[in-house]
């Protein structure tokens, strides 16, 4: 097994490089890429299978960075970050500085900030957002472990994180917050 420094700065060199990486996060295991890159954000979806109308999600290390991505952050979703025990992907309204093929028609974006030491640390040393989806084809069930990702998943992307791999607890979906700009909020999955 490698040291965790060691396993960051190889997913590192393949998202430098526009690559899709398989990795540990604070919900289930997702496939990522750098949020900042078109191409590699097509990438993950002709992986999954996924057409162009389900959008991805992006993960950030500190919601100081929330606004370099969104243009106004209702306080409510702060206070949303603050009480809420699980992890919480909230979608803004009106995102910024990302590819067209990660923001949604209607100009939404689906943001987590992450509180999982790989992630952190990952994201920390890139400096930029990382893409997020769930470790499966469109259509299959999300694994739950790392044990239930298809093979052929596993062997289609650039890197696959040797941290966590072993780990025996079961991860689940974040919950999920839509905000509008005036900071109403619709809970989209518990």
């Amino acid at each position: 097994m490698i040291s965790l420094k060691e396993d960051i700065n190889k997913a590192l060199e393949v998202l430098k490089a526009g690559g899709i990486i398989l990795y540990p996060t604070d919900t289930i295991w997702g496939i990522g890429c750098d949020a900042t890159n078109t191409e590699a954000v097509e990438k993950v979806n002709q992986l999954k299978g996924r057409s162009g109308d389900k959008h991805l999600i992006v993960l950030l290390d500190s919601e100081n960075k929330l606004a370099s991505y969104v243009r106004e952050i209702p306080d409510v979703a702060y206070e949303l970050m603050d009480v809420t025990e699980r992890p919480l992907t909230i979608v803004y309204s009106d995102a910024k500085n990302l590819p067209g093929n990660l923001i949604a028609e209607d100009g939404t974006l689906g943001i987590r900030v992450v509180n999982h030491e790989f992630c952190k640390q990952l994201i920390g040393r890139f400096r930029k957002p990382i893409v997020s989806t769930s470790a499966n084809f469109s259509g299959q069930p999300s694994p739950k472990s790392f044990a239930e990702i298809d093979k052929e998943l596993i062997e289609s992307v650039d890197y696959v994180v040797q941290h966590e791999q072993e780990q025996v607890t079961e991860g689940q979906s974040s919950m999920i917050v839509r905000l509008g700009a005036s900071g109403q909020f619709e809970l989209i999955r518990k």
